[in-house]
């Protein structure tokens, strides 16, 4: 890896930190949603009824001004939503927390209702029609026109058309190569190429197209992708009721040391299933408010209902469905064949093994950042020590390690049947060098056995049903429509940010930077790429969650009079 790649790594993983991963982001992402759940009494459940009624045209003019009908508006939203996070994304989250994670995504859902409720009321109030005559709205316009707070909006706005490409493009198309190359052997670039051009025909038709297209894909990736699943959870129907148990049992303890998997702490499960929750649904971002704003509407809070069944129908069904195949089929705790990505390969000084429950407590403490002498698994407490890094020169003979003198740690796992090879594919023999746990000799590839993540994770877990391999294929093809209509979708968002920050005259160049971006990012690595994602979703976030926030009484008072006048 080159300095200047691990540089760029070192900078987002700093950022990370501070942003997506760092203490407070959870609590304030689900802070900012049970307060808003306790002063608006309960709104998800109060009005989750009459959300169904107004989606399905009962309580609004066909007449009433907008771009889109509310199927319309909640399909580009739920396309914008509906995507890697519910396949690659909830995978992800299991990998890092365990069971625990899949409780936290569900309870960022359940208050994200409300947070979504309130984000596109308020959107919706404050939206305007751009020089074209097209309605543009999205927290950017309450934050200047209802807050007076200009900076704050061209701040969002900026960190809109930096998560479209981080969060909306680039995960989307990584997964899409990725999954594509895994079932059928198309390589990342052939179909990057493919999917690219076609992404740029769609996306030129603006809003309308954008939502005609949605409305068309997303009931059948559903469909498809249920079969899928409802085949792995009849296959292995014994282990249903456990994972779901697991699920709940460990949602406040951390998930336990179970085959491959190292365990995860309280803080860690939360953390990740928080954010990649909010991966997922997207309240409190700040991005589905955007394509709600172009919904035919004459009254704020009745697009703002039919919000509230996009985190319903998204992470309470689509990534529930996705989590307990993954935990039912066992997959997420076994290892597979892999071609180790540098980014997620460390070595360490000495021999490690899962098998050991001392060195399990060590590793355990090691990647998730527990800073304790001892730590508990399974109720037992462990006495701890330093796992330290390698540094220095290994010898590698027909490319095998030398026996006793580091450990390779694989995706979060201790590595299996590691073997070192050459440029040209042959076993590497000779020396390689290590620096802080990275292998630093370029040319030198690595493959053996260890856990998977993301969409490899969720294909080994659709494998084990009575279709067989064939399982992988829902996967495989659901996450093309799924992702496909993310990179859609979230192409619009970064319409109306461009609009909002330069006009529409910058709509085409920011469409043509959109369109290699999401070429470029097939070959990238997976884990880097979530990385890109996780920071640039906290620097939406943020602003759209202080804004909302603000406007509390603005929009206690907007619900009190829409209820009212019906």
């Amino acid at each position: 890896m080159d300095s200047v790649t691990w540089a760029i790594e070192e900078g987002l993983v700093f950022l990370d930190g501070m942003l997506g991963r760092a203490v407070y982001f959870p609590w304030v992402l689900l802070g900012v949603g049970c307060f808003f759940t306790i002063y608006l009494g309960f709104p998800q459940v109060r009005y989750f009824k009459r959300a169904w009624g107004v989606l399905l045209g009962r309580h609004t003019r066909p007449d009433a001004e907008g771009d889109t009908t509310h199927l319309q508006a909640l399909s580009t939203a739920l396309s914008g939503t509906v995507g890697t996070g519910n396949i690659g994304g909830v995978a992800f989250a299991i990998f890092l927390g365990g069971p625990a994670a899949l409780f936290w995504m569900w309870a960022t859902a359940f208050v994200g209702m409300t947070t979504k409720f309130v984000e596109v009321t308020i959107s919706h109030k404050y939206r305007v029609k751009d020089d074209n005559g097209e309605i543009a709205g999205g927290p950017m316009y309450f934050m200047e026109r209802g807050l007076n707070m200009k900076w704050l909006a061209v701040f969002f706005a900026a960190a809109t058309v930096l998560s479209t490409l981080g969060s909306g493009n680039m995960p989307q198309s990584n997964n899409m190569a990725e999954g594509l190359n895994a079932s059928f052997d198309i390589p990342t670039w052939a179909s990057g190429l493919v999917l690219a051009t076609l992404l740029g025909l769609v996306i030129i038709g603006g809003i309308k197209r954008i939502a005609r297209v949605a409305t068309a894909i997303v009931p059948v990736m559903g469909i498809l992708y249920a079969i899928g699943a409802f085949a792995v959870l009849a296959t292995n129907y014994h282990e249903v009721g456990p994972a779901f148990l697991a699920v709940i049992q460990d949602a406040f303890t951390g998930s336990a040391a179970a085959g491959g998997f190292l365990g995860a702490t309280f803080a860690y499960a939360f953390n990740r299933g928080v954010n990649r929750g909010l991966f997922s649904n997207e309240a409190g971002q700040g991005s589905a408010p955007i394509a709600h704003a172009s919904a035919r509407a004459d009254e704020p809070v009745s697009e703002g209902l039919v919000s509230i069944l996009e985190p319903f129908l998204d992470t309470l069904v689509i990534c529930t469905l996705t989590g307990i195949v993954i935990l039912a089929s066992g997959a997420w705790k076994d290892k597979f064949d892999n071609e180790f990505d540098t980014f997620d390969t460390q070595f360490l000084m000495g021999v490690y093994t899962d098998t050991d429950t001392g060195d399990v407590a060590n590793l355990h403490a090691y990647l998730n950042g527990v800073d304790a002498d001892t730590v508990t698994l399974d109720g037992i407490a462990y006495n701890v020590s330093a796992v330290e890094r390698a540094t220095g020169t290994l010898e590698v003979a027909d490319g095998r390690l030398l026996d006793g003198v580091v450990t390779v740690l694989h995706k979060r796992s201790v590595a299996e049947e590691v073997r070192l090879f050459a440029a040209n594919g042959e076993p590497f023999s000779g020396t390689v060098e290590v620096e802080e746990g990275v292998l630093a000799t370029q040319g030198v590839t690595l493959r053996g056995k260890s856990l998977v993540h993301s969409v490899r994770l969720t294909s080994e877990a659709f494998k084990r049903s009575f279709f067989g391999d064939y399982g992988q294929y829902a996967v495989t093809l659901g996450l093309v429509l799924f992702a496909f209509s993310t990179a859609v979708a979230w192409s619009y968002y970064g319409d109306r940010a461009i609009t909002y920050l330069f006009g529409t005259r910058w709509i085409t160049p920011y469409r043509a930077l959109y369109v290699i971006a999401f070429f470029l990012a097939t070959v990238l690595d997976t884990s880097l790429v979530w990385l890109v994602s996780a920071v640039t979703l906290a620097l939406m976030a943020l602003p759209n969650l202080l804004g909302i926030v603000l406007l509390a009484r603005e929009m206690k008072s907007t619900v009190r009079e829409y209820w009212a006048s019906q």
